[in-house]
């Protein structure tokens, strides 16, 4: 494990003077790769928010969740597991490690998670003890499954709110991991947690990095006071900052999670939370969409539906967001990811090596995702698999030594190639038309994914008269004003949106998508943007 640098958190004033040196610095390096990021203002009609802006999948991943399966099985898992040793090159392997556990209900949090009142002491709970417990079985049975030359190159704590555990049970899971699998090198091993500023404090970020974590994703949301009690997550802006300070003091990869389109959100308000999170000069900022759906996440029927922003008021939020944080050297990642120009993550992006998973974007694009804890999934080529949601089904299944699978799906030819371009239209602003599908499944026609997609490429008709992407036999490129609607243009390619019942009806046609046709017959969701 790495040993940290020795923290040391200087003055509010210094903090500020030496993050409007480094945002400096920071805007001068990307200058150039700024180049061909666009940067100024975008005027975006309201005619293509009211086409446009709809319900449809994150694309996180493809096929989406609703298609996973409850008649998947472990044994199905075990088979893919097998597989994926006996490829040529086998894949390096990524572990995500899922904690439920919170102190208390954010209203706009659609994660799995467990509110629980008890307070984890240094001796822990009986139900966190138990989890644990857990933890540390099902990383024994997912283990045995992949062969000695599978490295694990990343290991991410995600949540709920992982720093809930103490620091006795984050190092006992990261020790198991480390003497059941085998680690790649340190300097290329990465060990991400997420942070709730709220429940730490500089000492215990010093403690994490002695265990071995060497990332920190830090939630921020919004730093307006009468936001935060509308969302009921009230956190301390000067303790938030101090958190990532530390975090910064000892680690070169900070990312700091922000939300738009909060209830009582303003443009003028957000740009406050934004100057003081570039002034702290963190290496990556995700500003995820608040999407609303009371329908399905309970706790935000504890929204009040009149303090939601209304599109155009959200999109000028985005907008503001991107202009801002491209100003300040940031580089605009895709859809709600920014960091600076040193940062893996740009670094991927600029070697077109960048993949987007359940975690958002990320740097591993060759690696095989193995996920443990409630409600986790593991992701290898052709399959999903998603362990079980409910807490008390999830210890059901490790108590019976069992792998607690719930669902999955296994992929074929077809899903494999739509995934493909999925992925490149999520991840690229250029996508090789020509490329030859038996590059990337080898058991399919040798055509070009030009012809393969032939149907789907025409049925852009109107996003291409609308300024988002141009096509030719050979490319297809994204416009800045198209980087808006990424995922509403890789609809077009999901054969699964016409069965899928969290979907929009009007986007429930098989391979194609009415917003992108000569139609104005859209329904207009707001919560979706």
């Amino acid at each position: 494990m790495s040993t940290p640098l020795t923290p040391s958190t200087p003055p509010p004033n210094d903090i500020e003077k030496d993050s409007q040196i480094n945002t400096q610095r920071h805007t001068e390096v990307a200058a150039s790769l700024n180049q061909n990021q666009h940067t100024a203002a975008l005027e975006i009609p309201p005619a293509l928010l009211q086409r446009y802006v709809t319900a449809i999948p994150r694309y996180t991943s493809y096929p989406t969740a609703p298609q996973f399966s409850e008649q998947y099985s472990p044994d199905h898992y075990r088979q893919q597991a097998r597989s994926s040793n006996e490829t040529l090159m086998p894949r390096n392997l990524s572990l995500y490690v899922h904690v439920p556990f919170c102190h208390s209900l954010c209203y706009f949090c659609g994660c799995n998670k467990v509110i629980t009142q008890a307070e984890n002491t240094q001796k822990g709970n009986h139900k966190v003890n138990q989890y644990v417990d857990n933890l540390l079985y099902e990383i024994d049975l997912r283990s045995t499954l992949f062969d000695d030359d599978r490295r694990l190159s990343q290991i991410h704590f995600g949540g709920g709110t992982p720093n809930f555990l103490n620091k006795t049970q984050l190092a006992e899971i990261v020790e198991r991991i480390a003497s059941r699998f085998h680690l790649d090198l340190p300097s290329r091993l990465e060990i991400g947690i997420e942070i709730d500023p709220r429940s730490i404090d500089g000492n215990g970020i010093v403690k994490l990095a002695d265990i071995g974590f060497n990332r920190f994703s830090i939630g921020v949301q919004d730093f307006a006071d009468n936001v935060q009690r509308a969302v009921n997550r009230v956190q301390d802006e000067g303790k938030t900052l101090e958190v990532i300070a530390a975090a910064s003091e000892v680690s070169n990869s900070v990312n700091v999670d922000l939300i738009t389109g909060l209830p009582l959100q303003t443009s003028k308000s957000f740009a406050h939370t934004l100057e003081r999170v570039v002034n702290a000069g963190v290496s990556r900022i995700a500003a995820y969409n608040f999407a609303y759906l009371p329908e399905r996440i309970k706790a935000q029927k504890l929204i009040n539906r009149k303090d939601i922003p209304s599109v155009e008021q959200r999109m000028e939020i985005v907008e503001i967001t991107r202009t801002t944080l491209l100003n300040a050297g940031y580089l605009h990642i895709g859809m709600d990811h920014f960091a600076l120009p040193q940062d893996s993550l740009a670094q991927a992006l600029q070697n077109n090596t960048l993949q987007r998973n359940f975690q958002g974007y990320t740097t591993n694009a060759t690696t095989d995702l193995v996920g443990v804890g409630a409600s986790a999934i593991s992701q290898f080529k052709y399959s999903f698999a998603q362990n079980h949601t409910q807490l008390s089904n999830y210890n059901s299944a490790i108590a019976a030594g069992q792998l607690p699978i719930a669902r999955g799906v296994t992929l074929d030819n077809d899903d494999v190639l739509r995934a493909h371009i999925i992925q490149e239209i999520m991840c690229r602003n250029s996508i090789d038309l020509q490329r030859n599908t038996w590059d990337i499944v080898e058991a399919s026609e040798k055509v070009t994914l030009a012809d393969y997609f032939s149907a789907e490429l025409t049925s852009l008709e109107r996003c291409i008269e609308d300024g988002l992407v141009e096509i030719s036999s050979n490319s297809m490129k994204i416009t800045p004003l198209g980087a808006y609607f990424r995922r509403q243009m890789a609809s077009q390619f999901d054969a699964y949106l016409a069965t899928n019942t969290h979907i929009s009806p009007s986007f429930r046609s098989k391979h194609t998508n009415p917003s992108c046709q000569k139609s104005e017959n859209v329904v207009k969701f707001s919560q979706a943007l």
